[in-house]
């Protein structure tokens, strides 16, 4: 309450937010304030007959009404070029004057009538231009061009035609004024969903491409999904911290960007591939829950799911372990889940990587569909068939309701596993038909007792097509993997609607490098290991399971994390095993190592990879379609011409020569 006894009202003004009035609450209703205050039903008898100052310092003027007093700050009195947005008018507003802002969509010129298509951010509402009743208006409506950005008043009026297809469909607004705020070349390609454009082309005018509505919904969904990601991070007591963006270069992971410092010739800043190192010290610090949605950045070949600049949300936890991080963000996804898309998930299934592997062939099975892999080796070896014989790993799937593919579709099937990013050797089929009969491609080794055997083992049916791939284990499983995916996309099993999120965890926490003869983190080189595994860092390290868990949904590895190392000695250790000297270690992480002596706590966190799960819940592989301003698979931004060269003068103030 205010010094004249009146109260703040916030009232909502959809889709342009809120806006804040002083009422009077013993002299009724705030609509008429609403109305009187966007100049749609100023009343006649309403007059100035004060000016004050309200408890914030600024000027107010008071308005006099019948039944209210209304004091509107000034500060919300700055004059809106509109009344109303391109989406927002219906039935009720009919009769109406209004003000709309936009760009020409479209328009149509009838003869007697000209209708234009007007659009903005919200959506289209059309115009009537009448050359009856505004001969002149009309004639001007006519040289309106594509893209051109106007200001109309009007009426609100019922269509005669109603279009059900749009929200603004059962109006039209009868111009009776038209102002050109700014004239448009005509754009390269059409702003429509199905645009004329190719990919390249959007890309040089993507201001241009973000008009149209199926990018500009994908940029919303963006939002909606940060906007609930940080009202659900603080709702658990999360802090946002920001890391710094220009920090040391560490030999671990992908390439680095790195950028030369002026004031330090001859020496460079990374930016980071994530704020891993940064989120540990804010533990060590005391800041118990940690969260930040931030830019990150590799420099890595491109693909679909890959951006040379990327956007994380970055999550840390002290005092917790492994179970600690699955409840909270499995919370964090089914809360997202239910506000940005309305579906319900059930608690998520786990699944160690051991058993991903094996009857998955992946690290990020998509568990929308069945088709487990069945190891065949026990039944198909000592047959002479030097196939299986010399093969580490027999294993197959079941194609249930396939075993009518014809010669022509098997052979399909075989070229794409033969393909060299695949690798297979080729592919063996049993045909289990609708009458019992079995006939598969090597019937003259095996016996039909034998092939019911493998049936049995698929625990296969009347029509199923068993399909199996033999080789080397690690290379055979990665290509069924791709047979399996592809054989759920030919069955229509792979809807980007249907949702199926897991947890992987124990992962190993070393790979061998053959060509190097070294060890590397799977994760990163602070991820800890099975405190019941330690004791295998001396004798079998390969063998040693990491605390880290990844979080799949449909096939796509959407975060990860690890309950991390918080001790100096076991760090230490870690790092020999990654082949750092003693001096290499100090070096690249002695800040870290050095945090530790002061008391760290326990911590573990989590990554996601915030584009990933845009383009997830849009239903898009790519995640270029999800962010405003991408660079192209050459990971050049063609709008802006970048990366480009600089100046001579620019070079000898970074002490830098280019040499090519």
């Amino acid at each position: 309450m205010c010094a004249l006894g009146l109260a703040w009202v916030r009232v909502p003004s959809a889709p342009l937010g809120y806006r804040d009035f002083k009422v009077c609450p013993r002299l009724g209703s705030v609509t008429g304030i609403l109305r009187c205050a966007l100049g749609s039903a100023r009343s006649p008898k309403s007059k100035v007959v004060e000016r004050s100052r309200d408890h914030n310092h600024r000027t107010s003027t008071i308005f006099s009404f019948k039944k209210f007093i209304l004091l509107q700050p000034l500060l919300n009195q700055s004059i809106m070029l509109r009344t109303h947005t391109c989406g927002e008018l219906n039935m009720a507003h009919v009769s109406q004057n209004v003000i709309l802002t936009g760009w020409v969509q479209r328009s149509r010129d009838l003869g007697g009538m000209t209708f234009v298509d007007l659009r903005d951010r919200y959506g289209l509402t059309q115009l009537v231009f009448n050359m009856e009743t505004h001969a002149a208006l009309c004639v001007q409506a006519r040289k309106l061009g594509r893209e051109y950005v106007i200001l109309v008043s009007g009426k609100v009026s019922e269509r005669s035609n109603k279009n059900a297809k749009m929200p603004t469909g059962d109006i039209e607004i009868t111009v009776e004024k038209l102002d050109i705020l700014n004239e448009s070349k005509t754009p390269p390609f059409t702003i429509e969903d199905n645009t004329d454009g190719g990919d390249e082309l959007r890309m040089k005018y993507r201001y241009l491409d973000l008009r149209r509505n199926v990018v500009k919904r994908n940029m919303e969904l963006r939002h909606r999904l940060a906007f609930q990601t940080r009202n659900y991070m603080d709702s658990l007591n999360f802090i946002e911290v920001e890391t710094p963006v220009l920090i040391k270069s560490t030999p671990e992971g992908a390439r680095d960007y790195v950028v030369p410092s002026r004031v330090n010739p001859g020496e460079f800043y990374a930016l980071p591939q994530s704020p891993q190192t940064f989120k540990q010290l804010l533990m060590v610090a005391g800041f118990d829950r940690y969260f930040q949605i931030v830019k990150c950045f590799r420099d890595e070949d491109l693909r679909a799911d890959r951006q040379p600049e990327f956007t994380q949300i970055d999550c840390e936890m002290s005092f917790v372990e492994q179970e600690d991080i699955f409840d909270t963000f499995e919370g964090l996804t089914k809360h997202l889940f239910k506000t940005v898309k309305g579906i319900d998930v059930v608690k998520l299934p786990r699944m160690t990587w051991a058993d991903a592997m094996k009857y998955y062939g992946s690290d990020k099975p998509d568990i929308r569909f069945g088709m487990e892999f069945i190891e065949l080796n026990d039944l198909v070896k000592g047959k002479d068939f030097k196939v299986f014989d010399d093969a580490e790993l027999v294993v197959g799937i079941n194609a249930e309701g396939c075993a009518e593919y014809t010669r022509k579709q098997l052979d399909e099937l075989t070229d794409f596993v033969k393909k060299p990013q695949i690798g297979a050797g080729g592919l063996i089929y049993l045909r289990y038909a609708a009458d019992g009969t079995l006939k598969s491609s090597v019937d003259k080794f095996y016996t039909p007792e034998h092939l019911g055997n493998w049936a049995k083992a698929f625990d296969a049916k009347p029509g199923d097509l068993l399909l199996i791939l033999a080789g080397k284990a690690n290379k055979t499983r990665k290509a069924l993997n791709e047979l399996r995916l592809e054989m759920g996309n030919r069955l229509g099993l792979r809807n980007p609607e249907t949702f199926s999120p897991l947890w992987v965890y124990d992962f190993p926490l070393l790979e061998w490098d053959e060509d190097s003869k070294r060890f590397y983190a799977m994760h990163h080189p602070f991820t800890s290991p099975k405190p019941e595994d330690i004791p295998l860092l001396d004798t079998d390290p390969g063998a040693v399971r990491a605390n880290a868990y990844d979080m799949v949904i449909n096939g796509v590895e959407v975060g990860g994390g690890s309950i991390r190392i918080h001790d100096k000695t076991m760090q230490h250790k870690m790092l020999q095993l990654l082949g750092f000297s003693e001096e290499d270690a100090q070096a690249q992480f002695g800040f870290l190592m050095n945090a530790f002596e002061f008391g760290a706590p326990p911590h573990g966190g989590i990554a996601f990879g915030f584009d990933r799960l845009c383009s997830l819940f849009g239903g898009s592989e790519s995640i270029r379609d999800y962010i405003a301003f991408p660079k192209n698979n050459a990971a050049r931004d063609v709008m802006i011409d970048s990366p480009a060269r600089i100046s001579d003068d620019q070079l000898k103030e970074l002490s830098l020569k280019v040499s090519i």
